[in-house]
C-alpha cells in the first residue's frame, strides 16, 4: 500500500529515533472511507469536537479487511461493505500515555469502498459512547473546515485530528478532483 504521510508527533522531537525506542507500542488500524457524492461517512466525536473516519484497531490474528469491516459495522452500523479497495497508508509516531508504553507507532490502512445506504445499529465500546461518539454523514467539506477550526481553536482536541484532517484533503483532491477551499472561504461563506 502506498505510504500517504510519516509524521512524528511534535512532543516526540526529542527523544532518540522513535523507531529506535525499546518503550514502543506498535498498533495497526484499519480506516473506511465511504463517500456518497461530495458526502462522507465520518464519526463526530463531542468529547474532542473532530470528524475522523470510521475504523480502529485491528485486533490480533485478523487482517486488515477483516478488521475494517469489523471496525466500520460496529461504529457505524454499515452493512453489505464491498468494492473494498486500497487507498493509502498514513504512519505515524505519537505519544502513549499509558503505563507500559512511551510511544505508539500507528499504521492507519485506508480503505474506500461501498456500503448500503441505509446504517444498521452501532456497537460502539463504553468508552466511544461516552466520548460522544456517533456515526453522520456530512459534506466533506465542511467537515474540513470544522476539524481545522478545532485545530485553531479547541484546546480539547484529540491527536488523531491532524491525521484526519490530512486524510479528507487528499480524498478530497485524488478521489473527488475537487481543491479544497481555504478557511477563511468557508467562513465567510458560513458567516453569510
Amino acid at each position: 500500500m502506498r505510504l500517504l504521510k510519516a509524521t512524528v508527533h511534535p512532543d516526540l522531537q526529542h527523544l532518540e529515533t522513535p523507531e529506535l525506542n525499546s518503550n514502543t507500542f506498535h498498533r495497526k488500524a484499519a480506516r473506511g472511507i465511504i463517500l456518497n457524492g461530495d458526502n462522507i461517512l465520518m464519526l463526530y466525536t463531542e468529547r474532542y469536537h473532530d470528524y475522523t473516519l470510521p475504523g480502529g484497531g485491528i485486533d490480533e490474528g485478523e487482517d486488515a479487511i477483516e478488521g475494517l469491516v469489523r471496525e466500520l459495522e460496529e461504529e457505524t452500523g454499515a452493512q453489505n461493505i464491498r468494492d473494498i479497495r486500497e487507498f493509502g497508508l498514513y504512519e505515524e509516531y505519537r505519544p502513549w500515555y499509558k503505563p507500559d508504553f512511551d510511544i505508539m507507532h500507528m499504521h492507519s490502512y485506508c480503505y474506500v469502498c461501498t456500503i448500503d445506504e441505509k446504517l444498521g445499529d452501532t456497537k460502539l465500546e463504553d468508552y466511544e459512547v461516552k466520548n460522544g461518539m456517533k456515526p453522520v454523514w456530512i459534506n466533506i467539506f465542511d467537515a474540513i473546515a470544522h476539524n481545522e477550526h478545532t485545530i485553531a481553536n479547541s484546546e480539547k482536541k484529540g491527536m488523531s485530528i491532524e491525521r484526519e484532517t490530512f486524510l479528507l484533503k487528499t480524498i478530497a483532491a485524488e478521489i473527488l478532483g475537487k481543491a479544497v477551499p481555504n478557511a477563511s472561504t468557508f467562513e465567510l461563506k458560513a458567516a453569510s
